[in-house]
């Protein structure tokens, strides 16, 4: 009997384990992150959170939708509240009446028009790339910053998939570039994706010889590609971080005189999305890129790349 509890106690800690490791580091974080806020809420008014039940749930809801919390982080949360609970071994019925006719509530009252932050078209590329070159600052780290920039846009990628690429993840082909991405978020077996960056004609915008230049200039021949500068402006050995490139992406939008405020990093990933579908690409091309699993937010850029192009007003002669 004792080797049954044992046997059963063990199972119980690896699928805990399991269910752990299906997620990456980042998603677990956000989650941590969202629950210490519903832990917040619940102390704050005598509530247990954990395990919690449906109805607190939907108390929490409620108490966001009324600091005009989005839709879209009313569902996070909810999303992050029942991750924590199965972490934790405890089941939270997410999908019970009283929750999910109140999320229906609030949307049909306070509407549900998702404002993320803006995507960097080419327009903002472009003058991007011009005050890199006119700003006063070491070469080698004008270099760096382009190809975070250009590859970010160029790939579609997320701004931990970017920091994540290492000397071993690319390989240079005729047509371009091939980069392996080991894991991201949406890849959680960690099946892995290769990526094609094809050559620009223009070389100042063109994220493969930006890769070399930037390869050759720093002497990078293994490890991470995109690394740290240290006080006095050696190259160090270090990964950069991601907020790193959101800092670098605010920083030149700043200097080129556009308001950064409504930029993250993220707006490399939905910049690309965004110019791709104006330009006429098919969803299925943007997802092959951007490894989203599903067509819901490719459509959602393709929607606003479209709003002027296929807009009634342009068929009205005046």
């Amino acid at each position: 009997m004792n080797e049954l509890v044992t046997d059963l106690k063990t199972l119980h800690e690896e699928t805990l384990n399991n269910l752990k490791s299906s997620k990456a580091n980042n998603t677990i974080r956000a989650y941590k992150s969202d629950f210490k806020d519903f832990g917040s809420f619940c102390a704050k008014h005598g509530f247990k959170s954990l395990p919690t039940e449906p109805k607190i749930v939907a108390l929490y809801l409620t108490y966001l939708s009324g600091k005009d919390a989005k839709m879209s982080t009313l569902r996070r949360r909810l999303v992050s509240i029942s991750m924590i609970h199965k972490h934790k071994g405890h089941y939270l019925d997410t999908k019970h009446p009283i929750i999910i006719e109140n999320l229906m509530g609030i949307k049909r009252t306070k509407g549900s028009i998702q404002r993320g932050k803006k995507p960097i078209l080419i327009s903002h590329l472009k003058a991007i790339i011009k005050v890199i070159h006119e700003d006063k600052i070491e070469e080698i780290r004008k270099i760096r910053d382009k190809t975070i920039l250009l590859t970010g846009f160029g790939g579609g990628f997320r701004r931990t998939e970017l920091i994540s690429i290492d000397y071993e993840d690319l390989e240079f082909v005729p047509e371009g570039l091939k980069i392996t991405l080991r894991r991201s978020k949406t890849d959680q077996f960690g099946e892995g994706m290769v990526k094609g960056l094809p050559y620009f004609s223009n070389k100042d915008y063109c994220p493969v010889s930006n890769m070399k230049e930037w390869l050759k200039l720093s002497k990078i021949k293994e490890g991470p590609i995109f690394r740290r500068f240290a006080k006095g402006g050696s190259l160090t050995s270090h990964r950069l971080t991601d907020q790193s490139v959101v800092l670098i992406i605010k920083k030149y939008l700043n200097i080129a005189g556009i308001d950064n405020k409504n930029y993250s990093g993220h707006s490399l990933r939905s910049g690309f999305a965004t110019v791709s579908a104006e330009s006429g690409a098919d969803e299925r091309s943007i997802m092959a890129m951007t490894g989203h699993k599903t067509t819901q937010m490719v459509r959602r850029y393709i929607k606003e790349a479209n709003i002027f192009k296929n807009n009634a007003l342009n068929k009205i002669k005046l």
